[in-house]
């Protein structure tokens, strides 16, 4: 976006959009230009930011990234079948009746995009493999051509420079797969995606050594199962008023249940019969929020803890300790699963790192976004100072592309994509 939104600056004669493009680009500039202290110094200076890149360790990583259905559109090419956010916004169930048909089309624009990236300075770049379009029935045969695109993406990061990070899912669950067994609902998911996961460390391993198996499962856990707004659309009053099957007071336990099993078998497989051969990490990316005290009343405290419990221990309790917050198994009573004794050591440890994701609203005149990326990695450096293991800062999204919680209506990207141009220029 700060290329683009430069360029129209040029041409406006009013002075706050020029004033903003410059702040973003210094500020992207500033964080991903390799370390030339003397012009990282000043231009921190001119930008007012108390921090430059040099002031990171080498090995701190800068990157941004997108997601399969978000990104790449191409929707019925060269092999893929739908996933549940195709029947989702073919049905009309977006705020704008959009769909992710074309989304940024990334399928065929990958090559300008990762010179983008080179141009802009990103240090790494993450990105999920859609499962449909690798393996188009959810299970069975590789798609050739959805393998030789993934692996064409790769090539062309590795070829400038850009350390490459792959989510294997970004919430587009195979349809075949969900009309067969309702997906994340059953525990036969286990199996398919611990299988799915095997084709893409087999085929892309050697060049990809940071992976994520699971993008935000306590978002989709709610937004896909609680109150309905992401497909696959299940719901019950008073939680959800849309919907034409679910249970908002079971689904979510049961769903976010799966994906923790999927997830340590995901990272199982990779340390059993990837790691010691292709030196690489698995972790996963959690939804969170910090919650802090209405008041200092112990009530408060309490509900502050509870919050957080609910939120990101949900997922986060189980892989370090190996069960649920026991303020969620006290209020959930048996509406939460339980994990067995060989199940809770089973997945007790089961993640190389953790990624800090939230949602922010932005537009092209978004000089709230500069404060809010200037402040946020003033945080991060702030608690690498005081010896917090922080590895990396990922903004999304490395351009604009379909959003889920509002298709076209709302812009994430570091650059424009004009949607409204049949050729999406960046």
């Amino acid at each position: 976006m700060a290329a683009a939104a430069a360029c129209r600056a040029c041409s406006t004669s009013t002075g706050s959009l020029r004033d903003v493009s410059l702040l973003i680009l210094l500020l992207l500039l500033l964080l991903v230009a390799p370390w030339r202290s003397e012009a990282a110094a000043a231009a921190a200076k001119a930008a007012g930011l108390s921090f430059t890149r040099q002031d990171f360790p080498r090995d701190f990583v800068f990157g941004s990234g997108t997601s399969a259905y978000q990104y790449e559109g191409a929707v019925d090419e060269d092999g893929r079948t739908p996933s549940v956010w195709d029947t989702f916004t073919h049905a009309g169930k977006m705020p704008d009746k959009s769909t992710g048909d074309r989304a940024a089309d990334g399928y065929h624009k990958y090559k300008e995009d990762v010179k983008l990236m080179s141009d802009t300075g990103l240090e790494a770049y993450r990105f999920s493999i859609s499962w449909s379009r690798l393996i188009p029935r959810g299970k069975g045969p590789v798609n050739p051509k959805g393998l030789e695109y993934y692996n064409n993406l790769i090539n062309e990061l590795v070829k400038r420079g850009i350390e490459v990070h792959v989510t294997l899912y970004h919430l587009d669950f195979p349809q075949d797969l969900e009309d067969e067994y309702h997906g994340w609902l059953s525990p036969r998911v286990v199996e398919d995606f611990t299988a799915f996961a095997d084709v893409c460390f087999r085929e892309f391993g050697d060049q990809v050594t940071h992976w994520t198996t699971l993008d935000e499962p306590n978002v989709m856990s709610i937004a896909a199962y609680d109150d309905g707004m992401f497909p696959p659309s299940r719901c019950s009053a008073p939680f959800g008023t849309n919907c034409t099957a679910g249970n908002s007071t079971v689904e979510p336990y049961v769903t976010a249940h799966n994906s923790i099993l999927a997830h340590a078998s995901v990272v199982r497989l990779y340390r059993d019969k990837y790691q010691a051969t292709q030196k690489g990490v698995v972790g996963i990316n959690v939804y969170s929020i910090w919650e802090y005290p209405f008041s200092s009343s112990s009530a408060d405290i309490a509900a502050t803890q509870r919050a957080l419990d609910f939120i990101v221990g949900w997922i986060l309790d189980p892989l370090v300790y190996g069960d649920y917050p026991e303020i969620m198994k006290k209020q959930a009573g048996s509406r939460i699963p339980s994990f067995s004794k060989e199940q809770s050591e089973f997945i007790r440890g089961s993640t190389d790192f953790i990624g800090f994701g939230q949602f922010i609203n932005d537009s092209v005149n978004d000089l709230e976004r500069v404060e809010y990326l200037s402040v946020y990695i003033a945080s991060t450096l702030a608690a690498l100072r005081n010896g917090v293991n922080v590895k990396g800062y990922f903004v999304w999204a490395f351009i604009d592309v379909f959003e889920l919680l509002a298709g076209y209506n709302m812009r994430f990207g570091l650059h424009y994509v004009d949607v409204d141009d049949p050729m999406l220029p960046r």
